[in-house]
């Protein structure tokens, strides 16, 4: 490895994301990333080792990211091919995170890897990972974290949050290097962390007994993919499969929930005639109204228009809205974090004068809704959402001051590939570990979902088939320590990762 140390660097980067969903080669990563560790700290200089940790960056998001090509080709307003350049060109940026931190971690090197190099590291990898996830709108697809889904240490998330439990993971990975260069005792010790975790992770909250008479959640896939399969008829036959899926009332009062996008009728009231032309609202709301029972509610993806002062349309909202068995619309949310590029065409003026557009086909960008949100709904509680690539953000999937009964995630994944379905899914087992909070995903295509509050799956509908089910509302847990105190642990985490490699480092000279 070191003899073409940029060669390895750039493999190991792409054999690391085999780590995450759908393959969870979580032992891989680690194994991955102890070599990157030695690479970086066999650099001859400050340069070497930025490079090397770029080419890891650059390789690993490369793959991880391989999902994207798929969007390019439901739209023809850009060539199919720039799909498999996309992803190159994020991770040209992506690259820079793991850049850094290579950066930081060989200003800490000593005569060979020691703990200091390997907790300074750490502590950058804490740091730009949160930085990933913030700067320019943020981007914290596949954290570190992930890879211990599989395993019990994915459990204390809700201590730690996923940007520290990412810390953990180099701790681990700098234990393989520190075994691996006969530092048995320090590499106990930096593996004693991770062990600790997953057998205090063990202890389980008891599960709660839940009443037969409980409120109940029913997930509906129609498998329609529109954006693959354009048909005149998709509004009419997708809300036909809908309604057939979505079962018959029962004693207990369920929540339907679709996916997001689902209902492609405009359901409000309102609007200046010439914009209904899938239907009028009165009509399309009582036909979702005669599928439930007396306390049913159907929870809804759709959109809503909005119109500037003139009366003409502007720009429209992706929504989910709240109806009832008597036609009424209970509320409304809007998606505040919207996807660049699809949902809306960053710098528009600039990058659409060179040729480029939104992945979403449409005339103009939506707009954003307030943020982070919910409804109070009767028999259910409360209520957050989180649609599609908003439940990604760690920290910022609950409103302050409002803790919901659970999180519902519409989304449309039928736009990612194989990996990418998969990838969203861990993200959102991650989300409800963290806050201690049930995560319900419906989505058009797959993988639809019922997460408890532990981040289990408790029932899934596969990829690219249509179905339903339906189960109690899994109960929430007591607020989490990260529900309580956010990313601020990533901060404490991390700054006592670097306090601990200076005082170590000092202590050796």
């Amino acid at each position: 490895m070191t003899e073409r140390p940029a060669l390895f660097s750039f493999l190991l980067g792409g054999i690391a994301a085999v780590g995450f969903a759908p393959l969870e080669l979580w032992p891989v990563t680690l194994g991955c990333v102890a070599a990157s560790l030695w690479i970086v700290h066999e650099a001859p200089g400050i340069r070497a080792a930025l490079w090397r940790g770029w080419l890891f960056g650059f390789a690993h998001f490369l793959i991880g990211n391989n999902w994207i090509a798929k969007a390019f080709t439901y739209q023809d307003a850009m060539p199919h091919a720039l799909g498999w350049i996309a992803p190159g060109v994020m991770a040209l940026y992506l690259g820079v995170f793991p850049m850094a931190a290579a950066g930081v971690a060989w200003r800490f090197r000593g005569a060979r890897p020691d703990a200091p190099f390997v907790l300074s590291f750490a502590a950058a990898w804490i740091a730009t990972e949160y930085l990933r996830g913030t700067l320019f709108t943020g981007y914290p697809w596949n954290p570190l974290s992930e890879i211990w889904l599989p395993t019990p240490v994915a459990a204390s998330a809700r201590y730690f949050g996923t940007y520290a439990l990412s810390g953990v993971a180099v701790l681990a990975a700098g234990a393989v290097l520190l075994a691996v260069t006969r530092q048995w005792r320090t590499s106990a010790a930096m593996l004693a962390l991770p062990i600790l975790l997953g057998v205090t992770a063990l202890e389980q909250p008891a599960p709660t007994r839940i009443a037969a008479n409980a409120p109940r959640v029913r997930v509906v896939q129609p498998d329609l993919d529109q954006e693959q399969r354009p048909r005149d008829d998709y509004a009419e036959a997708n809300l036909r499969q809908l309604a057939r899926l979505s079962g018959k009332p029962g004693p207990a009062p369920r929540l339907i929930v679709w996916p997001e996008g689902a209902l492609r009728f405009l359901p409000e009231d309102g609007y200046p005639r010439q914009y209904y032309w899938e239907g009028a609202p009165y009509e399309t709301r009582h036909r979702i109204a005669a599928l439930l029972g007396p306390k049913d509610v159907v929870l809804t993806g759709g959109n809503a228009l909005m119109f500037d002062m003139a009366g003409t349309l502007s720009s429209a909202t992706n929504a989910i809205f709240a109806l009832d068995s008597h036609a009424r619309i209970l509320g409304r949310y809007d998606k505040g974090h919207l996807v660049p590029f699809g949902e809306y065409l960053p710098a528009r003026p600039l990058l659409s004068a060179i040729g480029l557009a939104r992945l979403v086909p449409g005339d103009f960008d939506f707009s954003a809704g307030r943020g982070v949100g919910g409804l109070d709904l009767p028999a259910f509680g409360r209520v957050g959402f989180q649609i599609c690539y908003e439940i990604i953000f760690s920290g910022a999937v609950v409103e302050p001051g409002h803790r919901p009964a659970f999180l519902f995630q519409p989304s449309n994944d039928s736009w990612f590939g194989y990996w990418g379905q998969a990838e969203h899914l861990a993200q959102a087992r991650m989300r409800a570990i963290e806050e201690g909070l049930p995560v319900i995903r419906a989505t058009p295509t797959g993988i639809s979902a019922i997460i408890d509050a532990q981040g289990r799956v408790l029932a899934s509908i596969p990829a690219d088939r249509p179905g339903a089910i339906e189960r109690p509302i899994p109960p929430a847990a007591p607020p989490t320590l990260f529900a309580r105190l956010g990313n601020l642990i990533a901060l404490i985490v991390g700054a006592a990762f670097l306090l601990s490699a200076i005082a170590l480092r000092r202590f050796a000279r």
